[in-house]
């Protein structure tokens, strides 16, 4: 494959993960909002009626035994955490993915150490829960972070290239 082809295809799948982690983003700052201003009691009751259909198919289902159990002793606390943390984390990101889409250089090397950041609390929490999801996030992320430092490559090439081409 050329470079002009690999660069493309880089370019590609770099604006697909920024689509995927402003979608990310957003649900993580909706969930957020939601969780100010939803109590503990209605949150497993929101989980109960979308998991019951799933549940009277198959009562051993992973995933929705899973969903019901996280909630089930969510203290006060921990649902504010959970909270400000989604907001946060949903905020940087969304404006991460906004300065990259708009092509900010300086943005590269700050989306790099902030998903490397958020990459490192994952594996962190993945040490301890052990959970299949939050390891293929963590992957998913690393893949990120890699299509973010060679975008970031590719374009301080070209700019460069411009510069010199041009004679400045």
């Amino acid at each position: 494959m050329e470079q002009n082809d690999k660069d493309k295809t880089v370019h590609i799948l770099f604006d697909i993960s920024l689509i995927g982690k402003a979608v990310d983003g957003l649900l993580e700052v909706i969930g957020g909002i939601v969780l100010f201003f939803v109590n503990p009691e209605q949150i497993n009751g929101m989980l109960r009626v979308l998991t019951l259909h799933e549940l009277s198919e198959d009562p051993h289902d992973v995933l929705a035994n899973l969903l019901l159990h996280s909630v089930q002793n969510l203290s006060a606390g921990t649902k504010a955490f959970a909270a400000f943390f989604l907001l946060w984390h949903g905020v940087v990101k969304i404006g991460l993915v906004w300065a990259l889409f708009r092509k900010y250089l300086w943005a590269y090397p700050f989306a790099i150490v902030a998903f490397g950041l958020f990459l490192a609390y994952q594996v962190y929490r993945y040490s301890h829960t052990h959970s299949v999801w939050l390891l293929a996030l963590s992957i998913l992320d690393l893949f990120v972070i890699v299509l973010t430092w060679l975008e970031y490559k590719r374009l301080r090439s070209s700019q460069h290239f411009r510069r010199t081409s041009s004679g400045t």
